[in-house]
């Protein structure tokens, strides 16, 4: 009963706060928005009875990533974006169709291999740790050990960079 309006709510200010975050002109309100951004999101796991992911989703992302982001912004001191040439608005409507039919195209290959999933009822107990932790260490082992080792290389780039003498 409450879910819908409130799904309704979060998703707007989502989507708002993305869009301010595309458009800011300075890094750190783009981080902002951003973390406005990533609270809506928590909020709409909230709305999916997905209690875990959205206390996830607050304490990772929206917490420890981006107080990350907000350092490395103040460390490089970046002031604000320079100026881009006047965009003309072929290439804006372009730039959208090309996303529009990408997304069709990735929709038509996924149907045909078969790879979406398949319409079922949520479970009242999917959003639980012990549920996740089930399907994480079983069905998507794989892929959790790749992000582990991209993770691992992204870090010690990172690094590399960091030791860089800058002149």
């Amino acid at each position: 009963m409450l879910a819908e309006p409130l799904f309704i709510v979060l998703s707007t200010a989502a989507v708002i706060g993305a869009l301010g975050m595309l458009i800011s002109r300075n890094p750190v309100a783009g981080a902002l928005w951003l973390i406005l951004t990533l609270f809506c999101v928590a909020g709409l796991y909230l709305t999916l009875s997905a209690e875990f992911i959205a206390v996830v989703q607050v304490l990772v992302y929206a917490g420890a990533i981006m107080v990350l982001f907000l350092f490395v912004i103040m460390l490089l001191n970046l002031g604000s974006l320079p100026l881009m040439e006047k965009m003309d608005w072929k290439k804006g409507l372009a730039f959208a169709l090309c996303l529009i039919v990408l997304t069709q195209l990735v929709f038509v290959v996924a149907t045909g291999l078969e790879m979406l999933p398949a319409e079922t009822g949520i479970a009242a107990d999917a959003g639980s740790a012990s549920t996740i932790a089930k399907s994480l260490f079983t069905r998507h082992m794989l892929e959790f050990e790749v992000i582990g080792v991209l993770l691992l290389v992204a870090t010690v780039g990172a690094v590399m960079l960091a030791k860089r003498n800058f002149v």
